[in-house]
């Protein structure tokens, strides 16, 4: 990694990326309760979308009580939002109900709202279980981590290459292998990819606040790839020639809690691609097979 890149990327893999992303600053504003968030560094134009959604997930948490947790979460993205620039997020309490919760939530940048996004909470309750199975792959110790990867690869300037290897907080591993700079020919719909922070995330001080972390962290790294079977149904891959991609909107569901710096299998298929749209679901599991998430989010693909 160059001298120039390294001063850029902060703290090259570890997750540190990740929790000044999510460090909140409370600020007067027009809503219930509002904070400020800043998004951290990428080699593109605009920032990356998982800023804007952990940033909101954290916001709303923050206005809720303590024995709920978040259980969905809807959102819009409306416009490109700067990098290394704060945004205030306005959270207004829809409800506070004896079981469920509802928020939503307003991100501004230079007086213009850029996302949106709505949160249910849910006091947990006992009740039976079933969860669709987690498909079988190889285990994440047995493939090439992103660096070892884009070492085997040509074609990515070195901003992309460092950032994807070092710069996103989570070390990501491909089934099959990644798109970076090329994509395996096969135009598959599916693809698997465990994830793990690249260091031990911190004690947030109680189990409800820790918990709510690690769904933060969820959140934050779904953006990243979902939208990589889309690419690999069209032939493409990161780095091709004259491509624009944008994420619209987006859902999650949080089924059961899990830690982020532990290896978890994020499953993803593309399920429909039309007028430069596309729409892919993704689902998390632990190494346990519990299904931890749902995520269903459409983008805009040009290339």
């Amino acid at each position: 990694m160059d001298a120039t890149t390294e001063t850029r990327i902060h703290a090259p893999d570890t997750a540190e990326t990740f929790l000044r992303a999510i460090e909140l600053t409370p600020v007067d504003g027009p809503a219930d309760a509002s904070f400020e968030a800043t998004t951290q560094y990428v080699p593109w134009p605009k920032a990356y979308g998982g800023d804007m959604t952990a940033q909101a997930t954290a916001a709303m948490q923050a206005t809720v009580g303590a024995d709920r947790a978040l259980h969905s979460l809807h959102s819009y993205f409306m416009r490109p939002v700067e990098i290394g620039a704060p945004v205030r997020y306005d959270v207004e309490t829809l409800r506070d109900g004896r079981g469920y919760s509802t928020r939503s939530v307003r991100a501004v940048q230079n007086d213009k709202i850029a996302f949106t996004a709505m949160g249910s909470f849910h006091v947990p309750e006992e009740g039976p279980e079933f969860q669709q199975q987690a498909p079988a792959v190889v285990e994440p110790e047995t493939l090439r981590t992103a660096a070892e990867a884009l070492d085997a690869a040509d074609g990515a300037n070195a901003p992309a290459r460092d950032y994807w290897a070092h710069g996103r907080s989570f070390d990501m591993r491909h089934v099959p292998g990644p798109v970076y700079v090329s994509s395996d020919g096969t135009r598959s719909p599916n693809q698997a990819v465990w994830v793990r922070a690249f260091s031990a995330l911190p004690d947030a001080g109680d189990a409800k606040a820790t918990a709510d972390l690690h769904r933060t962290a969820l959140a934050y790294v779904c953006d990243y790839t979902i939208l990589e079977t889309l690419l690999r149904v069209r032939g493409l891959n990161w780095s091709s020639q004259g491509l624009a991609t944008a994420s619209l909107d987006h859902a999650m569901w949080f089924h059961r809690a899990a830690r982020a710096d532990d290896w978890i299998l994020y499953a993803q298929d593309a399920v429909s691609l039309q007028d430069n749209r596309g729409l892919a679901l993704g689902r998390f599991f632990d190494r346990d097979g519990r299904l931890l998430a749902t995520v269903a989010q459409e983008g805009m693909i040009r290339g």
